[in-house]
């Protein structure tokens, strides 16, 4: 259902058990870029109406999520603040192809990609979460974010044919299983 070809390494559990105070803040940051993401797309294909319309209710949706998690944060008394990215992302927008519509269709797939490995994690914290609050909290949100990632890959079939965008999903989820593979130091959403 997700596309993703690997699962987190118990090492990403482990970084989000010792330090879950910065992943609580980086998860508030992916919302934010979450938003900003779809909100680009809005932009560079608003002819397309179907994505233009997908794209503005992943935009009220995301921004929600922002606010949702910074008001957790608040109730845990964590100051929201700059953080320092971890790679994944730049990782994987490096693999966008530079053409259109190939870069169309890449720019929807590693949103897709991100969206499926963001619903995998929060499932590890529905499942794992220190507490009620939390599990119950990772819970609600995995749902939107599976679904998101499906809006993804269906509007990416509206540049090129399914065929083509389903091969080249299974190439970019390969490369994204590497990249969670190599993960990060940092303890964040995706590292």
């Amino acid at each position: 259902m997700l596309s993703l070809q690997s699962d987190s390494a118990a090492r990403w559990l482990a970084q989000a058990d010792g330090q879950l105070e910065e992943i609580l803040v980086d998860h508030a940051h992916c919302e934010k870029k979450a938003a900003g993401v779809a909100m680009n797309l809005l932009f560079s294909y608003v002819d397309h109406v179907d994505l233009a319309r997908a794209m503005t209710e992943i935009v009220t949706e995301e921004l929600e999520h922002f606010h949702l998690v910074l008001d957790l944060l608040e109730r845990r008394g964590i100051r929201f603040r700059k953080l320092a990215p971890s790679s994944y992302g730049r990782r994987l927008h490096d693999l966008i192809r530079g053409a259109e519509p190939g870069r169309a269709v890449d720019r929807l797939l590693v949103a897709g990609l991100i969206e499926a490995r963001s619903c995998e994690r929060f499932a590890l914290l529905r499942d794992h979460a220190p507490d009620a609050e939390l599990r119950s909290f990772y819970g609600g949100l995995f749902e939107s974010e599976a679904r998101h990632h499906a809006t993804y890959v269906r509007l990416a079939c509206g540049f090129a044919a399914e065929e083509e965008v389903r091969a080249r999903l299974q190439e970019l989820a390969a490369a994204e299983a590497a990249i969670i593979e190599r993960g990060d130091s940092m303890p964040r959403m995706h590292s």
